[in-house]
């Protein structure tokens, strides 16, 4: 029998539902009047929801500023918002849009109050700091179904090219205070991003569910997501759809992958993705999208090979096969081979586009492979594992 033994990050306060968007300014009030909003260049800043926003603020005599995101966050995104906005008082922080824009706000509320650069604070850096918590209360709200970020503690901070990184800034008190889903604010996602931002979320699920660092609410969590995601995927994939109904289920599987994500951490996908994404620009999502079924296949080869205890991340595998598949009849080696086969399906029937078409080369393998690390991987990848998997999305 084993003895239970983990631990869980505490949870932001979550307002869940078709129109929780205008329960905003009665939220912003609890920590304030001065706000400093957080928002992408386009998408949402064009949306009739937008403009209704600021009306009610300003009817409500809130004092906001704005300041906009256009890409992953860079430090140099960051740095520039705690110059302009460090001395102004901000008492709360509004991160409206994709997990870029929640990562870069979340960033901003945790840099206002050291006004020093942010590389100071990034892991993995040079010399850097442990923060220490401190920051201006933050608030989230997701218009895309993908990163979780809207339940983690940490902001991702991009540098691409030579001597690039995507590393994080990382506390328990960077959870949010609270986060508003609103799913009316998905309806418009474009086909492209709605798949990609989908396929972050499959994966995050999967590789919490299939952790070494996992527990029993994990597997709670990540069953539940990826039942909700099985149920909407492939319904919000198709190009204009605007079913209400769906975009909940895929937004709620986007939030049960962040909370499943930070209390068991991510496999080899991610790892990639960190040191992937400091060397070429490709969109997180997409870089997912590509990898998780070659992933998928050599952690089950590596896990069949294994043997042992390893046997217990296979059955975990196949329990993600049944529910994927929505057939609980399958044994485990049947439900294996489901997975595979609906992850490959997947990939060709929305054209998950490869490493190579983002400049990804077969001469930079090496030296990805050198510098990525995955401890929440089910199984250790050797450096031939991992170039197998590269090559095969090359």
């Amino acid at each position: 029998m084993t003895l239970l033994d983990f631990g869980l990050f505490r949870q932001p306060r979550v307002f869940f539902g078709e129109g929780k968007l205008f329960q905003l300014p009665v939220l912003i009030g609890e920590f304030g009047k001065k706000v400093l909003l957080v928002t992408g260049a386009k998408s949402f800043r064009q949306s009739e929801g937008f403009s209704l926003l600021l009306e009610r603020l300003c009817s409500d005599s809130f004092l906001f500023r704005q300041y906009t995101v256009s890409g992953e966050p860079s430090p140099e995104i960051i740095d520039q918002a705690v110059t302009e906005y460090g001395n102004t008082g901000i008492d709360v922080v509004v991160a409206i849009g994709g997990g870029s824009v929640i990562d870069a706000g979340k960033a901003i509320s945790a840099m206002l109050l050291k006004k020093e650069p942010v590389e100071l604070y990034i892991e993995g850096l040079p010399g850097y700091r442990v923060h220490d918590g401190s920051k201006v209360p933050f608030i989230a709200v997701p218009t895309t179904s993908g990163t979780g970020s809207e339940a983690t503690n940490n902001a991702v901070i991009s540098k691409v090219g030579r001597n690039g990184y995507k590393r994080s800034l990382r506390h328990p008190a960077f959870i949010p205070e609270a986060v508003l889903i609103d799913p009316v604010l998905m309806l418009d996602m474009p086909c492209w991003l709605t798949v990609s931002s989908g396929m972050d979320a499959l994966t995050q699920l999967i590789e919490a569910f299939v952790s070494p660092f996992g527990s029993p609410y994990v597997d709670a969590v990540a069953l539940s997501g990826l039942e909700y995601f099985s149920e909407s995927f492939i319904q919000v994939s198709q190009a204009e759809t605007r079913d209400i109904e769906a975009r909940s289920k895929m937004a709620y599987a986007a939030l049960m992958s962040g909370i499943a994500l930070v209390n068991a951490g991510l496999g080899i996908v991610h790892g990639f993705a960190s040191s992937i994404g400091g060397h070429i620009d490709i969109p997180h999502g997409v870089l997912c999208a590509t990898l998780l079924g070659a992933a998928t296949m050599e952690n089950m080869v590596q896990l069949r090979e294994r043997g042992g205890d390893t046997g217990r991340f296979l059955v975990k595998y196949a329990q993600v096969g049944r529910v994927l598949c929505a057939d609980f009849s399958m044994d485990d080696d049947e439900s294996c081979h489901a997975l595979l086969k609906k992850l490959d399906d997947w990939e060709n029937e929305l054209n998950f586009p490869k490493l190579g078409a983002f400049g990804f080369q077969e001469k930079d393998i090496d030296g990805i492979v050198s510098c990525t690390r995955c401890k929440s991987n089910p199984v250790e990848l050797s450096d031939e594992s991992m170039k197998k998997i590269l090559k095969q999305r090359l």
